[in-house]
């Protein structure tokens, strides 16, 4: 029988890699509605109990952490900001070097 915080792995999307002992700390914020659409432009695996996107919403980008814990769930958000500051950030958080 599977524990309360396993879930199936869609096995399509990347696994985040355990940070590197140096990684770089994103800074995030609680999620606050700023647009009516925002685009996944792409994500990582949800068999963890944190996972992420990478946003779009109106020419800003923004990477979404969802922690699924002790029945709770909380989304934060990085900063929004221009596509080539936070896909810097992704490419940190997909290879270990930023969490």
């Amino acid at each position: 029988m599977p524990k309360p915080l396993d879930w199936p792995c869609c096995q399509i999307a990347v696994h985040v890699p355990d940070p590197q002992p140096d990684h770089a700390v994103i800074k995030w914020y609680p999620s606050s509605p700023r647009a009516v659409r925002v685009r996944v432009r792409d994500y990582t695996c949800a068999c963890k109990p944190t996972f992420y996107e990478l946003c779009q919403s109106g020419g800003q980008y923004f990477i979404r952490r969802t922690r699924r814990f002790r029945q709770k769930v909380v989304i934060e958000e990085s900063l929004w900001n221009t596509q080539a500051s936070v896909l810097a950030i992704w490419s940190s958080l997909l290879d270990g070097t930023g969490r």
